[in-house]
C-alpha cells in the first residue's frame, strides 16, 4: 500500500515540487500552508510522515512538533527548514523530530532520507483482510462482500482497491485525483466517469439508502470519504 506524506510549507512552489517527485516515487503527498492546518490534517490520521518547516504562519514548526508529540503522535517527522543553526536542529531533535535537513537541499538527499524513515515504520495492514461497516462485511482476500442484506456478492478488482484505499484513511477526505491515479494509473479524463460509476455500484450493494450514502461520501469539488 502506498504510503500517505504530508508536506508543510508556506513556500507554494516548493510544496508543490516536493508533492510532485513524492509522487513520481509513488508516494501520495498532501500540501498545507499553515502550523494549524497541519495540526488538523494529522488529526484525521493516515499520514505515513511529515515533512515540517519551522517557519509555518499560524503556529511555527517547532510549536507543531510539539503539539504532536504532547498528544502522543508518534509519525515520523523530517524537519526541512533554512534555519541551520546548531541551536534549531537541537530544538528539533529535542521536541523529537526524526530527522533535520537544511534548505536549499539536495532533491536525492531528502527522498532517500523519506525512503530510510518510512523504512524504520512498518506498512500499516490496510484495513486486513476483513472490513466490517453498517452490517456490510468486506473480505478483500476473497474479493466479495457479503451485504447487509444478507446477499453475497463478488468485488471487482477496482472496487476491492477502492474501498481498501478509503478504508484505510477512514474519516479522511481523499482527493480524486489521488484515488484514480492509485485506481488507473493516471488522471486521464476518460477514467472520471469510470470512476464514479464504480462508487454507483459500491454505494448500491452497501447503504441502505444509496442516494443519501452514510459511508462512501462524497465530498463535492474535492474526493471521497469513507465513514465506517
Amino acid at each position: 500500500m502506498s504510503r500517505w506524506i504530508l508536506v508543510a510549507d508556506d513556500e507554494r512552489q516548493l510544496g508543490e515540487m516536493l508533492c510532485d517527485n513524492l509522487s513520481a516515487e509513488s508516494y501520495h503527498a498532501e500540501h498545507v500552508f499553515t502550523g494549524p492546518r497541519a495540526l488538523e490534517r494529522m488529526q484525521k490520521g493516515g499520514i505515513d510522515l511529515l515533512i515540517l518547516d519551522i517557519m509555518l504562519p499560524g503556529k511555527d514548526g517547532f510549536q507543531v512538533l510539539q503539539e504532536l508529540r504532547a498528544r502522543g503522535d508518534i509519525t515520523p517527522v523530517l524537519v526541512l527548514s533554512a534555519r541551520s543553526a546548531d541551536q534549531d536542529r537541537i530544538r528539533g531533535l529535542e521536541l523529537q523530530a526524526d530527522d533535520y535537513l537544511t534548505k536549499p537541499f539536495n532533491l536525492r538527499e531528502l527522498m532517500l532520507r523519506v525512503d530510510a524513515l518510512l523504512r524504520r515504520r512498518p506498512a500499516p495492514a490496510a484495513g486486513d483482510d476483513t472490513l466490517r461497516f453498517g452490517g456490510n462485511e468486506i473480505d478483500f482476500r476473497a474479493m466479495q462482500v457479503t451485504c447487509f442484506n444478507g446477499q453475497v456478492e463478488a468485488l471487482t478488482a477496482t472496487e476491492t482497491k477502492l474501498l481498501k484505499l478509503l478504508s484505510g484513511h477512514a474519516s479522511t477526505v481523499v482527493s480524486r485525483r489521488v484515488v484514480v491515479e492509485h485506481l488507473f494509473g493516471s488522471a486521464a479524463q476518460r477514467t472520471v466517469r469510470t470512476l464514479d460509476n464504480v462508487v454507483l455500484h459500491l454505494r448500491k450493494l452497501l447503504e441502505k439508502d444509496p442516494a443519501s450514502p452514510r459511508h462512501l461520501q462524497t465530498v463535492r469539488g474535492v474526493g471521497f470519504r469513507f465513514e465506517p
